[in-house]
């Protein structure tokens, strides 16, 4: 078993969080999630409202996290005060200003993790009051900043000193978790992984397509966020399977349309290119542990 601060401080079996995932993380991948010993987390994201976090963590029957974005709290505060009264084992934030917001859940008692891309990032949310860095590297699925999983580490665990970091972006297997152990993580964030499994929201023919996609079809890009008016802001594009929509429209921002978009994108990150079935949810949490544990065995 891999015992970590993380694991230590929100009573799991394993160093792994689910990925808060918008359309694709509900209610059940979280409890299949934490039922085999991580850490499985809800959302709270556009455009989704305080309803939804009441109505998914009524539906829960295991301890579960909620992940929101600070963009989104700004603009509708009440969001957090669902997330809090839902009483979690962890809030997330990421995606904007965690200052305001964080106090908020310092005060609850909830354990904080914070979502950053840079060195300075980290340090912000240090100074914020998370228990928790998040080091979410530009490998990850979703909307993610600029700096790769690796060099994002290398530059954020010196900085963090006695703030346990958890790495995400670009991990699908025991090695991606081993690897990020040895570096001195303590814990790994999984989502692409995830959404290629039985309970994670989302028709076959979606996941299908991570199963049958390659390491090297994904694309950064603002396109569905400017198709859809979502809020995102500009310094985090998303990472998704390339597209017919990305082929005619990545490099033409400026020229997207803003009607007749019917959406159909699948956000997906760099270790998409590891995925070869959907079996539960489950059996993925303990091959990754038990592939990590034995790596790390392996090490002299």
């Amino acid at each position: 078993m891999l015992t970590t601060a993380l694991t230590e401080r929100l009573g799991l079996k394993h160093p792994i969080v689910q990925a808060p995932m918008g359309g694709v993380a509900g209610p059940a991948l979280a409890n299949a999630v934490s039922a085999a010993g991580a850490l499985g987390m809800i959302t709270a994201g556009p455009p989704d409202g305080p309803g939804k976090i009441e109505r998914d963590a009524a539906e829960m029957t295991e301890r579960f996290g909620v992940g929101t974005l600070a963009w989104r709290l700004d603009e509708d505060p009440e969001i957090l005060d669902a997330a809090i009264a839902a009483r979690p084992a962890a809030i997330s934030i990421s995606g904007g200003e965690v200052v305001p917001h964080a106090a908020r859940v310092n005060e609850a008692g909830i354990p904080l993790l914070v979502q950053v891309s840079s060195a300075v990032g980290a340090r912000a949310a240090i100074d914020a009051g998370a228990d928790f860095v998040v080091a979410q590297g530009t490998d990850a699925g979703g909307h993610t900043g600029w700096v790769g999983t690796m060099p994002l580490l290398e530059a954020v665990l010196p900085v963090a000193e006695d703030t346990p970091v958890l790495a995400a972006g670009g991990i699908a297997s025991g090695r991606g978790l081993a690897g990020v152990l040895a570096m001195g993580c303590a814990g790994a964030w999984i989502g692409t992984r995830f959404f290629a499994t039985r309970e994670a929201i989302g028709s076959d023919e979606r996941k299908q397509r991570l199963v049958t996609a390659r390491e090297t079809d994904t694309v950064h890009t603002r396109v569905f966020d400017i198709a859809q008016r979502v809020g995102w802001p500009a310094e985090y594009p998303g990472r998704a399977l390339w597209d017919d929509f990305t082929a005619r429209w990545h490099g033409h921002e400026d020229e997207v349309p803003l009607e007749g978009y019917e959406g159909g994108h699948v956000y997906a990150g760099g270790a998409v290119g590891a995925i070869t079935d959907i079996p539960p949810a489950g059996e993925i949490v303990e091959q990754i542990a038990t592939g990590a544990e034995a790596r790390l065995r392996e090490l002299p």
